[in-house]
């Protein structure tokens, strides 16, 4: 008799993998909780909440904090819009390079980070282009509109042709043929593709590395200070933060995107 039952091997398999991934992760919480303060002693000495204090007091981590948030968000709304745009004319109209274009949409996140770091801090010396807060979302954008587009051009496809045409033969316009038909069998794509892209962005490293000048996000900040002798823990809390920031978005478009492979008038 056939069983679903996953062999045991398997799961031991599948549980060490875990373990693999996810054991560091809980060791950055456990270290925010340390009393000592310079150096990653196993098993901690002792547990305090002392840190948690003293990050809150810290005025250059609410600075590198609000820096990131700000970057990402910008970011995000940026790769909603060229993402959308960029989905729907690949999806929805034939034209000559089309398989190009899309290539080169999603080149930025096939390449190796640093590669589009120095291309891109190459690409503003030469148009004598200072380093400050928009160089930096320029630089997150060319990842996070990939995000997005390959959630939009996805459901784009499997939304039935004969929607459109439906709406535009009842007297709808462009518009409102977007805005009643379209945007209600995408909207879920779309959120979960902006959530992704401002997970990656709130903790991207390299590109930010090159496109920054004397700027810090807080994936760079984390970075300086873990060079310090002093105060460890306050970089183990800060990574607790930076983990909850971007585990939230990426629960939230798996669950959005989770039963969404049927949308209005596929298959008609």
């Amino acid at each position: 008799m056939h069983s679903d039952r996953a062999p045991l091997g398997l799961k031991i398999a599948a549980g060490f993998g875990l373990a693999f991934m996810h054991l560091p992760i809980l060791l950055i919480f456990v270290y925010a909780f340390t009393t000592e303060d310079k150096s990653y002693q196993w098993p901690p000495p002792g547990f305090t909440l002392k840190w948690f204090g003293v990050t809150w007091g810290r005025s250059d981590v609410w600075e590198a904090l609000a820096l990131s948030l700000k970057v990402a968000s910008i970011s995000t709304v940026i790769a909603l819009v060229l993402g959308t745009l960029c989905a729907a004319a690949v999806s929805r109209t034939k034209f000559f390079g089309r398989e190009v274009i899309s290539l080169l949409v999603i080149l930025p996140i096939a390449l190796p980070g640093i590669i589009t770091g120095i291309s891109l801090r190459s690409a503003f010396n030469l148009a004598d282009i200072p380093f400050s807060f928009w160089t930096i979302v320029l630089g997150h954008a060319t990842f996070c509109v990939v995000v997005v587009y390959n959630n939009a051009v996805a459901r784009f496809r499997r939304v039935s042709g004969s929607l459109v045409e439906a709406s535009m033969d009842l007297g709808a316009n462009s518009f409102q043929t977007f805005r009643y038909v379209i945007m209600p069998n995408i909207s879920t794509a779309l959120l979960a593709g902006g959530m992704l892209a401002f997970a990656l962005s709130f903790d991207e490293v390299i590109v930010t590395t090159f496109t920054a000048g004397q700027q810090q996000t807080l994936p760079i900040w984390m970075l300086e200070e873990l060079v310090r002798p002093r105060e460890r823990p306050v970089t183990n809390v800060v990574a607790m933060v930076v983990v909850l920031v971007t585990f939230l978005p990426i629960l939230g478009a798996y669950y959005l995107t989770r039963g969404t492979d049927t949308v209005a008038g596929q298959g008609k």
